[in-house]
Parts: structure tokens; C-alpha cells; sequence
């Protein structure tokens, strides 16, 4: 009799519990549906890989040969422009400092003090050569071998120059000094030199130099083995470029 008394009561409990599993159940469900997502983009194969690699290394190689490109359009620019340029920059540089072997001509440095010569017996033998361009019909040679002079002490030498050819030739000398550290010291009072010298057919003419060796010579240590100095001159002859701006052709030997 009590258990057909209680079985409706157990039933009742039952039932919520029930009904309460499901709701769980359904809750679950539910969550784990939320958490799936909704597409889902294809895989990419092998070969589509490797297609999409191989497109973005040449993209990245395009941009790299667009920069160097760049680069060496602005370099040419640069020099093209230091081309036109560094011929007058360069000989005034080398004028005024006796930079490269390229003796001084700059006269603001030659005052009265160093026109003394130095009470030494030392005398310093200064050797002349020349060339000319191998396009160049001209004979140039120095009038004189060699001289012996005292720093302080001006000197006078020449050159002749004749044009061996049927017509009128423009050309230009260039000149340097042996050893090239010397080359501060060595002064120029008058030259021939980086200027056009026109001669005309079969003309024979005579180039002077005068030039002296800075006193200070005798006060640098390393001047104290220098004996010998060659003054070299090279002829070339001039030419215009489409510009109007003077060249000179190169140098082919004979």
C-alpha cells in the first residue's frame, strides 16, 4: 500500500530530472553548434602554393630591379654632370694645392720672400721631358735636358713645338712633376700649359717656362733625399664637343 502511495511521487521527481538533462543536453547542443563555423575556405593544393610563391618572388624581384634601376639612372646623372665639370674643378684644385704631381700656379702664394734663394750648396736638377698624342702631327721636345737650381732661385727653359702638318691644329698641354710630393714646392711663374696653342701649318714655335722650387722646400723632412725632379709635358690636341666645350683627344702612343 505505501509503495502504490509513493510511485506517483517518485514519478513526479522523475520527470524535472528529466526535463533538466534535456535542457543540458540541448544547451550543449547548441554551444557546440555556435562554435562550428559557418564556411570554411578551401585548401590550397601544392601547386598553388608553389604558383602563389613563384608570383610574389618576381614581384619582390620587379621592385628590386625597379630600385637598382633608379639608382643607376641617378648615379649616371651625377657623373655625367661631375663629367662636364671636373676638368676646370680639377685643374684649379691641382693648381692651387700642387695635388697629382700638378705643379703650382697660383700666384697669390708667390710673394717677394720666396723669390730668395737659400744659402745652401745644395742644387736640385730639375730634367724636362715631352710627348705628344699619337693623333697629334706635332714634334715637341724641351730645348734643354736638364737645369741645377737653388730653392728660391727662379730658372728659365723652353720647349719647341712645330706643326708637321698641311693645315692649322689647336692643341693643349698637361704637365706633372716627378715626385709628386714635390709638387707643392714646384712654382710656375709662366707656363704654356692648359691653354690653346695654335700653330699653323708647318709653324716652329718656342714655349718659355719659368718657374722656381719654394724655399720651404729645405724645411720638410721629407724633401731631405730629393735630388731630382722630371717636368713632364704632354701635348694633346684639342677638339669641341657638340656643346662647344673643349676636349682633348686621348693619348695613343706612337
Amino acid at each position: 500500500m505505501i509503495s502504490s502511495m509513493m510511485a506517483p511521487a517518485f514519478q513526479a521527481i522523475r520527470q524535472p530530472l528529466k526535463r533538466g538533462n534535456t535542457g543540458v543536453n540541448s544547451f550543449r547542443s547548441m554551444r557546440c553548434q555556435s562554435t562550428q563555423p559557418k564556411s570554411r575556405m578551401p585548401k590550397m593544393s601544392t601547386q598553388e602554393f608553389q604558383q602563389l610563391y613563384r608570383e610574389r618572388q618576381q614581384e619582390k624581384l620587379r621592385m628590386k630591379n625597379r630600385s637598382i634601376g633608379l639608382y643607376a639612372s641617378s648615379l649616371g646623372m651625377v657623373f655625367l654632370t661631375l663629367a662636364f665639370g671636373s676638368v676646370p674643378l680639377y685643374r684649379a684644385i691641382c693648381q692651387k694645392t700642387g695635388w697629382s704631381g700638378t705643379p703650382m700656379t697660383d700666384v697669390s702664394k708667390m710673394t717677394p720672400d720666396k723669390l730668395i734663394p737659400v744659402d745652401t750648396s745644395k742644387k736640385i736638377r730639375v730634367q724636362f721631358t715631352a710627348e705628344t698624342s699619337g693623333i697629334l702631327p706635332w714634334k715637341f721636345v724641351p730645348q734643354q735636358r736638364e737645369v741645377y737650381v737653388t730653392p728660391g732661385e727662379t730658372a728659365l727653359a723652353f720647349y719647341k713645338a712645330r706643326n708637321e702638318s698641311a693645315h692649322d691644329i689647336i692643341g693643349m698641354a698637361t704637365y706633372s712633376v716627378t715626385p709628386d710630393h714635390v709638387a707643392p714646392y714646384f712654382n710656375k711663374i709662366q707656363c704654356f700649359c692648359f691653354e690653346e696653342q695654335k700653330l699653323a701649318a708647318g709653324e716652329e714655335v718656342d714655349m718659355p717656362l719659368f718657374f722656381f722650387i719654394d724655399p720651404e722646400f729645405m724645411n720638410d723632412p721629407t724633401m731631405r733625399n730629393i735630388d731630382d725632379i722630371v717636368l713632364h709635358y704632354t701635348f694633346f690636341k684639342a677638339n669641341y664637343g657638340q656643346n662647344g666645350q673643349l676636349m682633348t683627344s686621348p693619348l695613343i702612343p706612337r
